[in-house]
């Protein structure tokens, strides 16, 4: 499977995000509240296209030995909090996109990347959610926010179109899935943890999560 030059199309729209980061930060820089430490994103619910699995998986395994036994420790405590939700979401019986992403976004669960200092041990490779967690996004229709940030709501600000790239990122994710050697590429929607992303091996990542 040739994943190089996939990966190198998901770095550029890491880089689309990058960018629309740091022009807001430019022109609304007040606004915007993230800072070193300031791990508020870090405990928020989200789940990774197949593309973005395979790369904080690459990136995860190139760090020293003791940062993917630590992180991997965490992921248990991740993976017993995500059953939990997972519970709760059942017990709400609501279908609705919406409704589940509220209940989601309600919940506070700390991502087994974030170590004991509050740093992500893969800062400059984190998926693309967390590069623009602090400005305005576009996520299902609708605009969000950081709750710590000083954007005013009724005002109007340039929105980061996340279900954009969601749509890029499924076509990556399609993309892969259709050279794994047993990947389906008509479940390149589905999304898996960040724990189960960096605790599972790349070729079974891509056959077991999906299948």
């Amino acid at each position: 499977m040739k994943l190089a030059p996939l990966l190198k199309n998901y770095e550029l729209l890491a880089d689309r995000a990058d960018e629309a980061f740091q022009k807001m930060g430019n022109e609304y820089g007040p606004c915007i509240k993230c800072e070193r430490q300031c791990s508020d994103c870090c405990h928020a619910v989200f789940g990774l296209f197949a593309i973005e699995a395979a790369y904080i998986k690459t990136h995860f395994e190139q760090l020293d030995g003791e940062k993917r036994k630590s992180a991997l420790l965490r992921c248990n405590e991740a993976d017993r909090a995500l059953k939990r939700l997972e519970v709760k979401m059942q017990m709400h019986g609501d279908d609705d996109p919406r409704t589940q992403a509220l209940v989601m976004a309600s919940e506070r669960i700390s991502c087994p990347l974030l170590d004991e200092g509050q740093d992500c041990i893969i800062y400059s490779t984190r998926p693309i959610t967390c590069r623009v967690y602090g400005i305005p996004t576009m996520v299902q229709g609708h605009t969000r926010v950081c709750g710590k940030s000083l954007f005013r709501k009724g005002e109007s600000y340039p929105v980061f179109n996340l279900d954009g790239v969601y749509g890029d990122l499924y076509a990556l994710s399609r993309e892969l899935l259709e050279n794994a050697e047993k990947g389906d590429p008509a479940k390149a929607d589905l999304l898996v943890s960040v724990s189960r992303a960096i605790s599972t091996p790349l070729d079974d990542l891509l056959y077991e999560t999906f299948e």
